[in-house]
């Protein structure tokens, strides 16, 4: 019998995961997900394709991910059960699974989905608190502390040279055949009710260390200690500057992943592989 393709939609606090993608002898959400899916199965592994490869300690509430599985082991693994089969599957996955990484979806996937190549854009979100008010113990694995205060106008002004169909070699980590060049659809900053400053990040892709490089340049830059005129400067180099900090992981959370309407997936994914040329696209960390 043919394989069913199931999206399922995935949060997970990344403090304690050495990423998404399985690394031997560590623990990772790729690992956990399809270990809990193997076990509700009771196949002895399920390939998982995910949107965007967290790095360690990248948090999610809005990985999407898919997985090819068998009709007639979905119908197993319901058993007596009298919900929809895969209503049963997710409740058993959920049960398997630690609480810091939670199943909220899981259905049958339309024709032509694929998680990583229909995807339209990814967004994510960073989370700094720069006043002693915004700082909030029970938060400290989700935002970043900052002892300087932020200038939103001058982070803004500077994100907004950014925008655009560029080449980010200078915030990316370079991979050999890997190409650098992204559509930086949205960045901008904001700040919340609790006075925590957030930047949203949006791109049809994202290279690796991307966003936390961006984020460590304009914090220098929201903070006085560069002018405006960094990032722009730092963009048109081409190469990586020590200059530029990584923005430690934790401030970092994928939030959304979207995607076309269901008879556009194909076409998107077959657009999408055409332009990608290595298996290091799509992450950040």
């Amino acid at each position: 019998m043919r394989a069913v393709r199931i999206r399922i939609d995935l949060a997970y606090d990344g403090t304690d995961f050495r990423g998404w993608a399985v690394q031997p002898g560590l623990r990772t959400v790729q690992g956990e997900l399809s270990a809990a899916l193997a076990t509700a199965l009771r196949v002895p592994g399920v390939a998982l394709v995910c949107a965007g490869r967290t790095d360690t300690g990248v948090h999610a509430r809005g990985q999407v991910v898919h997985a090819d599985v068998a009709p007639e082991d979905v119908a197993a693994a319901a058993g007596r059960s009298t919900e929809p089969p895969l209503d049963a599957l997710l409740r058993r996955v959920n049960g398997v699974l630690s609480l810091d990484v939670r199943v909220r979806s899981l259905v049958e996937a339309p024709e032509g989905f694929d998680a990583r190549f229909s995807a339209l854009w990814r967004r994510y979100a960073y989370r700094v608190a720069d006043s002693p008010r915004a700082v909030d113990p029970l938060l400290r694995t989700q935002v970043l502390s900052w002892s300087r205060t932020l200038d939103l106008d001058a982070l803004n002004e500077a994100s907004a040279t950014l925008v655009g169909r560029r080449d980010f070699a200078s915030f990316c980590k370079q991979r050999e055949g890997a190409t650098t060049i992204r559509t930086l659809q949205h960045l901008t900053w904001a700040r919340e009710s609790s006075g925590i400053a957030v930047a949203t990040v949006r791109a049809d892709a994202f290279c690796h260390s991307m966003v936390r490089s961006l984020v460590g340049c304009l914090l220098a830059i929201g903070d006085g200690r560069r002018p405006v005129s960094w990032a722009a400067d730092i963009l048109r180099a081409g190469v990586r500057d020590p200059e530029v900090i990584v923005a430690r992981p934790h401030g970092l959370t994928l939030e959304e992943v979207a995607y076309p309407a269901d008879d556009e997936l194909a076409a998107r994914a077959g657009q999408t592989r055409a332009k990608r040329v290595s298996a290091d696209e799509d992450s950040d960390g």
